[in-house]
């Protein structure tokens, strides 16, 4: 994006004016502060000399580097570090303290994921820096919160898919092969945390608004999991039973599955009387619709919902993709066509929401690296937006500390040093 674009989009940013301290490491805090960054907010990420963030070497594929330059862009770190600012720091030595707390003093939010305590060692815990700064936010994201018998406990994802009832709900039915507690195959508490860590901070910066008060914000991956399971976990809340697995059943009416065509898989969701009675007129089963096997939506959706299934996919067999959408549509039953990963940049929709975003990268072999758009830029006003592609390791370290008066010269002697 040109000087020119930035400057426009600046003036469009929901949170221009903004400065983030993000202290965090690999998923979950990382994509709360790339969402204030979306939003317009300056981000600026610290990390470790020389190692950075443990999330440069997490995931399977890594953005190639030209002139024999390695990125260190993991699909991770690519996906949760765009709209951000690479300074490293060595917060455990005296001098690394030092010029982290001058950067405190301009900022409006630190964002952490250190253990329960771990900071407070350098004196950059919240009472510290709030003497510094007393309308600071400060948002510490652990696995299971600040307090209680397991707030030392490290977390990731998948272990809080297994504790927090995730995968408890998520798998093939039982009686069927392969039965039994399945993750979802991204990580999803992971992702959903770093949604709440943002919004927590938002409605922070809102009150601050109001009150000139900055505050702490305890943000758990466990409650995000709990909450997770939402309509699910509710049913449970309210019947003191669990509700089965359903595979790739729907979880409200039904039929609500995959109907398997002659070329390719289509995802139905009739999920009322009414969708459900022009199913069968288009099936050319009207008797269905009265069936005592399928007359409720309990009973299609769950106790006779593979029965039904059957006869559904026995039908959409004979009919190639394209054709069963058009018929779907042309009754207005939901539907969509199932897409593997390469088709979902094939899909109409998608185009034309330009959720593929191609974004100059320095130093990627192709000159850009295609990021996946933001959810938020849509906002009439004030879209999030992408103006950079994730940092380098230690990429701004100049500028930045050139911000707070640290002159090349100094800058040398911090490096020398370790501190930096």
């Amino acid at each position: 994006m040109s000087t020119n674009q930035n400057d426009m989009a600046a003036d469009k940013a929901a949170l221009a004016g903004i400065r983030v301290i993000d202290m965090s490491r690999v998923f979950a805090a990382p994509i709360g502060a790339q969402i204030l960054g979306d939003l317009g907010a300056d981000v600026i990420k610290i990390e470790r000399p020389g190692v950075g963030d443990d999330g440069r070497g997490y995931g399977f594929s890594w953005v190639p580097g030209k002139d024999g330059i390695e990125t260190r862009h993991s699909s991770f770190f690519t996906v949760s570090n765009r709209n951000k600012r690479s300074i490293t720091l060595n917060h455990s030595r005296p001098e690394g303290q030092a010029i982290l707390k001058e950067l405190v003093k301009t900022a409006d939010v630190l964002i952490e994921n250190y253990k329960v305590g771990d900071l407070a060692r350098f004196g950059l815990d919240y009472e510290s820096l709030k003497a510094i700064n007393p309308r600071l936010i400060y948002c510490s994201v652990t696995g299971f919160g600040q307090t209680g018998p397991m707030a030392a406990r490290p977390g990731y994802d998948g272990l809080f898919q297994a504790t927090g009832g995730m995968m408890a709900v998520t798998g093939i039915p039982e009686g069927q092969p392969g039965a039994g507690p399945l993750k979802t195959g991204p990580s999803l508490v992971d992702f959903v945390t770093g949604h709440n860590t943002a919004l927590a901070i938002l409605g922070a910066l809102q009150y601050r608004h109001r009150t000139g008060e900055g505050q702490f914000i305890d943000i758990a991956l466990l409650d995000s999991s709990v909450a997770m399971v939402s309509h699910i976990m509710q049913d449970y809340l309210i019947s003191g039973q669990a509700p089965p697995r359903l595979g790739n059943g729907g979880n409200g009416g039904g039929p609500a599955d995959l109907m398997h065509c002659a070329d390719g898989i289509v995802y139905l969701t009739a999920g009322t009387d009414e969708h459900y009675r022009r199913l069968t007129v288009l099936m050319e089963r009207p008797e269905l619709f009265t069936d005592p096997r399928f007359d409720s939506n309990l009973k299609r959706g769950k106790t006779n919902r593979a029965e039904l299934m059957d006869l559904i996919n026995a039908w959409s067999s004979g009919f190639t993709v394209a054709r069963m959408q058009a018929m779907l549509d042309g009754v207005g039953i939901p539907a969509a066509r199932y897409n593997e990963l390469a088709q979902v940049w094939e899909d109409e929709q998608v185009k034309h929401r330009n959720l593929r975003a191609t974004t100059p990268h320095a130093h990627a072999e192709s000159g850009s690296v295609d990021l996946i758009a933001s959810p938020l830029a849509q906002m009439s006003a004030s879209p999030a937006t992408i103006r950079m592609a994730p940092p380098m390791l230690g990429e701004h370290t100049a500028e930045v500390l050139a911000e707070i008066g640290i002159d090349e010269a100094r800058l040398a002697q911090l490096r020398e040093a370790g501190a930096v």
